[in-house]
């Protein structure tokens, strides 16, 4: 028997030994593999860079109508220019994954007004609620990466929307597709009196130089960046393909630390320190080489696998430091510290005093839904009281600045009486939720209304609770890709069609509990925990919150914030 089982070991030893080894599936690295496109995408972009399709859009598209658009023009390149087909309504979410786009899409788009550093003049809000309220039916949102979204845009408006916009400084360049997205940065750029170094020069010259540059408008992916001077870290970092973190380095004096690798969706990976410190004038060509290591050894064979953080996490943050100084800069870095610990609000809302001496004033849109007519109201205040400056922030939140201190009560009641508020709410302040299944084709359920009617509930429901230990954040995503960052939530939902236990089909969630970013309240990021099979309806949601809520309250120790207390406990509690 033995020497049987010897024999059949020998005879497949040598059949293994005459199989040729398979060769290595190419990962679609410029630099490795050469630039032979892999997948359709890649494809695409290979045939016609996006940016090109503006000439179309304006000469042919416009004037032609919607059904003159080539369909690789309408799913793909329009993205370059901040355009994407809107859902048809009356498709339910059950449907969302059984469809083929072109079955989801209505004749309307999507259009993203890029503002990198959420900086705009009152003169732009106002340019863009003309817009909204001429060309979008009044709609009008504020993303979390400091833009405004419009919606219900017909195809013959697009190039006087695009004069308009650009009369004032404004632009669509990029603001989607595998490009370098907007670039956050610290809504309180210039003006906060505890800023260790504004960002907003460096921020303005990457812009300037290579947004719609054609060198980098070829991306594996969509690559984000972030950059803030405030020790709040309002930027959301850790979430991002490039950050800069402004530190004080003990020799070397105030610049920024540099992150890497960050993204959510369906697999969530938080950026890495390179422990390099970046000199202020060091930050461009840093940006540009980080941008360009993506460029040259993203990985573009699978789109899951093409964003930045696949990459640092084949190489790890010493190898990505090599390549970048070596290659690409052709310099050493400095070594530098971690960024400390955040000891304010990164939010921004409420009233707080500017180094100048005047104030700014945060103040929490429901979930970001604004729309045109609010916009121009909104401008119309800042006039009226001497300012000609906002900010948009990365929580879907906006602040007026350089309000004078005698007119900062009148200010802050004129916009409460617009249903913008300024003060720490027990659940407004802290909601974030995506445009969702009324606007989305990849989403499954609603999110906007569904969050504005659960907060509501909740403030009238925990009405007793005066005061909450901290803000408890509360988002949610209409799908499973996480634009609203929902595994970084103390409470996250993600939209699902679940069933009930009469077993009928209705929209609703997955919970997360517990996730959350660098802050005042905690060390580091971590991502929210997930009970196997916890569920709830789109219906019971505020039911389901206030338990939660409550049971935080009645079971937390002294100094323990929802996501301590939510890692800590038994399942039992969390259901």
């Amino acid at each position: 028997m033995s020497t049987q089982v010897e024999e059949n070991k020998e005879t497949a030893g040598k059949r293994a030994a005459k199989r040729p080894a398979r060769p290595k599936k190419s990962n679609g690295q410029w630099k490795i593999d050469g630039h032979e496109p892999l997948n359709k995408n890649e494809i695409d972009k290979a045939e016609d860079n996006g940016l090109n399709v503006r000439a179309r859009i304006e000469t042919i598209y416009s004037k032609r109508g919607f059904s003159s658009i080539d369909s690789d023009d309408l799913h793909g390149r329009f993205r370059w220019w901040g355009l994407y087909t809107q859902r048809k309504p009356g498709i339910d979410g059950g449907r969302t994954a059984k469809l083929e786009p072109h079955e989801l899409e209505d004749e309307y788009f999507m259009l993203r007004v890029r503002i990198d550093g959420g900086k705009l003049t009152t003169e732009q809000l106002r340019t863009i609620a003309d817009i909204s309220t001429e060309f979008a039916r009044d709609s009008a949102d504020l993303t979390d990466r400091q833009n405004i979204q419009l919606h219900w845009i017909e195809i013959e408006n697009v190039p006087e929307i695009w004069r308009r916009l650009e009369a004032v400084g404004l632009q669509t360049t990029e603001a989607c597709g595998d490009v370098p997205r907007v670039i956050l940065g610290s809504p309180v750029a210039g003006i906060a009196a505890d800023e260790l170094i504004d960002p907003t020069p460096a921020i303005e010259e990457i812009s300037r130089r290579y947004i719609g540059d054609q060198s980098l408008s070829n991306l594996p992916r969509k690559y984000k960046t972030a950059i803030t001077g405030h020790p709040s870290q309002d930027v959301v970092h850790e979430i991002n393909d490039c950050s800069f973190v402004a530190v004080e380095h003990p020799e070397h004096g105030i610049g920024y630390d540099l992150w890497v690798g960050g993204a959510l969706s369906v697999v969530p990976r938080f950026a890495e320190r390179l422990g390099a410190w970046v000199a202020p004038d060091q930050v461009v060509e840093t940006w540009l080489g980080v941008t360009s290591i993506f460029r040259d050894y993203g990985f573009r064979r699978l789109r899951n696998k093409a964003r930045l953080k696949f990459l640092l996490a084949d190489w790890g943050p010493e190898k990505f430091r090599e390549i970048l100084e070596t290659e690409y800069l052709g310099f050493k870095l400095a070594d530098g510290p971690a960024p400390a610990k955040p000891i304010t609000a990164g939010d921004h809302v409420g009233v707080h005093k500017q180094t100048d001496g005047r104030y700014y004033i945060g103040v929490s849109p429901v979930v970001g839904r604004v729309s045109g007519t609010l916009l121009s109201q909104v401008a119309d205040l800042a006039d009226k009281y001497g300012s000609t400056r906002l900010c948009t922030t990365p929580h879907q939140k906006f602040l007026l600045l350089d309000i004078e201190e005698k007119d900062v009560e009148a200010v802050v009641a004129e916009l409460d009486a617009l249903g913008l508020s300024s003060r720490k709410d027990l659940f407004r302040r802290s909601t974030i939720a995506c445009t969702g299944i009324e606007y989305c084709k990849l989403a499954i359920v609603e999110t906007k209304q569904t969050a504005a009617d659960t907060i509501t509930k909740l403030e009238e429901r925990l009405a007793d609770i005066e005061e909450l230990p901290h803000p408890i954040s509360f988002h949610l995503n209409g799908c499973p890709n996480s634009c609203a960052r929902i595994q970084t939530a103390d409470i996250g939902l993600k939209g699902q069609i679940v069933t009930t236990d009469e077993g009928e089909q209705v929209p609703g969630f997955q919970v997360h509990v517990g996730g959350g970013l660098a802050s005042k309240d905690r060390d580091e990021a971590g991502l929210g925990r997930t009970v196997r099979g916890l569920k709830v309806t789109a219906e019971n949601l505020s039911d389901y919150v206030e338990k939660l809520v409550r049971r935080f309250l009645a079971g937390r120790g002294e100094t323990e914030t929802f996501s301590e207390w939510a890692h800590r406990v038994d399942e039992e509690e969390l259901v």
